[in-house]
């Protein structure tokens, strides 16, 4: 292995597998042909890590990994890392003075969930399946095509080719809020503005839809006691990220570390 392109990473006298940062280097993106690029990212994740594991280990932490999804748990690093910056790190919750100026600065920003009055063509698939894919891809351009060129028929093409049960209403699924539909689906609608047909098909695990936006309704503007509780947890939730930047800054700034370059990132 080239050793100025895949330097051995050492921190405070440990030194890391290859291997480590040879895994981490996939989560990292480079422009092809230039691996020593990717390995000198990942090598800078794998020397904080290893610093902040290290610096737990000092302090004699153990792992109590939480759950992070339904029978999803952390791993014993990742509790190891996260039980380490909670007690290492705290913030100063934000005044009431600081959370309302928060709010004031832009109060538009706080808006109850939108609705959408949607309809659509659905061409099934399943995406799994390229060829059958492919197929359905064709099927939705040629009615995007033919919608889009006489939209007022767009009720009549649902009712003879759509494979949504919607078709015997013309393609109409009623009022939409945010969570009620796919995430493909949701992105799809949030670029929509009331009329307006998607130009391209749009992929779901159900298969490709032409959507048509029929009305929108933007959520009213919340009072401020409505989202205090939210601005107040994310100006804390801002607040500690920052100290924690710090604080491993600091900690990078005292540590001994060769193989990566930390201190220039």
């Amino acid at each position: 292995m080239n050793a100025a392109l895949f330097p051995d990473l050492i921190v405070n006298g440990e030194m890391v597998p290859h291997a480590v940062v040879a895994a981490e280097a996939q989560n990292h993106d480079a422009p092809k042909g230039k691996p020593g690029i990717a390995w000198r990212k990942a090598a800078n994740a794998v020397a904080v890590r290893t610093l902040l594991l290290q610096e737990a280990a000092r302090r004699g932490l153990s792992p109590d990994p939480a759950e992070i999804g339904p029978g999803r748990f952390e791993t014993d690093e990742e509790a190891l890392i996260r039980g380490f910056l909670e007690t290492a790190v705290s913030v100063t919750p934000p005044t009431e003075e600081e959370v309302r100026a928060e709010w004031a600065r832009d109060p538009s920003r706080f808006r109850a969930p939108p609705l959408w009055e949607v309809s659509h063509i659905l061409c099934a698939c399943d995406p799994r399946n390229e060829a059958e894919t492919d197929a359905a891809y064709a099927r939705a351009q040629e009615l995007t095509a033919r919608v889009l060129n006489n939209p007022r028929g767009f009720a009549q093409l649902a009712k003879d080719h759509s494979d949504c049960g919607s078709k015997a209403n013309g393609g109409a699924l009623g009022q939409l809020s945010p969570g009620d539909t796919v995430p493909e689906f949701q992105t799809a609608l949030r670029d929509l503005s009331e009329g307006q047909i998607t130009e391209t098909p749009v992929l779901t695990r159900h298969g490709w839809h032409v959507i048509r936006m029929d009305a929108v309704a933007d959520g009213a503007v919340l009072p401020f006691e409505a989202v205090r509780s939210k601005i107040c947890e994310a100006m804390e939730k801002a607040a500690w990220t920052r100290s924690a930047r710090a604080f491993v800054g600091r900690l990078v700034a005292v540590a001994e570390i060769s193989g990566a370059d930390l201190k220039t990132a």
